[in-house]
């Protein structure tokens, strides 16, 4: 068999084997994985030259990162993750959208209230509609069951992540989860999330530069052997790595002002969800269960 033979086949079997085999890269090579990984659409549509500028890699690196995967050279990975896009008929991939809206917004100077507004509705209706790409139904199927199936929940995010993790806390607890939420007042968030048990879940929400206190948490609770559903921007982040789960959302950033609105709603998703499946019989919730196993 030759080692075309054993490239991936599709850009989901492509994504797969990154995942499993960041770790074993070298730190240039995961610089490289890392961009395949948040930005599948440049890799699809880009120039190696463009990509390689992107990514702050030389282009002989995505060669090397390409046959370390079985492919011959870096063009059949970029025409593997084109014919993925082709397949979502997007022919102008979410990357790219940004980049031309941002280059419209960065060509008007100041302008009024109701122009800026425009740009903002216009920034998160990109970042909502690449949510959808994202997070995929059966993610989110995952994310409730492990939710529902925790005796305790902890919540934590800090910073940016603050409004996410403090409206989770408080709408989950409306559903009738039992919560407990990490707000590190007095530096005390390690301390806080000592008491949490293998049958408990941690929801840890956190965004590049990554808080640390969020980073030390995860990484105890996962060392510990409780399970960690991490909403992030990136699947090998410091969070991601650790986690069990990983619902991975990029809200959009305009004029340097970085947006909630598709993190937001993914979480009113997962609280919502939740909700209708804990009112759904048992009956039903058996019979779904296994149909989904036997698929």
């Amino acid at each position: 068999m030759s080692e075309q033979d054993l490239a991936p086949q599709t850009a989901e079997d492509l994504r797969a084997i990154i995942l499993a085999r960041y770790d074993s890269f070298s730190g240039r090579l995961q610089q490289v994985a890392r961009h395949v990984l948040d930005h599948p659409d440049d890799l699809a549509l880009e120039t190696l030259t463009v990509i390689a500028d992107r990514a702050k890699v030389q282009p002989s690196a995505i060669v090397r990162f390409a046959k370390s995967l079985g492919f011959p050279g870096a063009s059949p990975m970029q025409r593997l993750l084109r014919d993925g896009l082709l397949a979502k008929h997007a022919t102008l991939g979410y990357g790219e959208r940004v980049r031309r809206f941002n280059t419209s917004v960065n060509r008007t100077v100041d302008g009024e209230a109701g122009a800026l507004l425009a740009e903002f509705v216009e920034g998160d209706t990109l970042a909502l509609q690449n949510l959808r790409q994202t997070v995929g139904k059966a993610d989110i199927d995952k994310a409730i069951k492990l939710i529902n199936q925790a005796e305790t929940l902890y919540i934590m995010g800090f910073r940016r992540s603050f409004p996410v993790a403090s409206y989770l806390a408080y709408s989950l607890q409306q559903v009738g989860k039992r919560v407990f939420f990490l707000d590190g007042v007095g530096g005390l968030a390690r301390q806080q999330a000592r008491t949490i048990q293998q049958n408990d879940l941690l929801i840890a929400i956190s965004y590049h530069p990554y808080a640390e206190e969020t980073v030390a948490v995860t990484e105890a609770v996962s060392t510990a052997g409780a399970k960690v559903l991490a909403i992030s921007d990136s699947l090998v982040g410091p969070i991601a790595k650790v986690s069990t789960l990983v619902l991975q959302v990029k809200d959009s950033d305009v004029r340097n002002f970085r947006s909630l609105a598709a993190s937001l709603c993914l979480a009113q998703t997962l609280v919502v969800g939740l909700a209708f499946e804990r009112e759904r019989p048992p009956v039903v919730r058996k019979r779904r269960d296994k149909v989904r196993a036997s698929a």
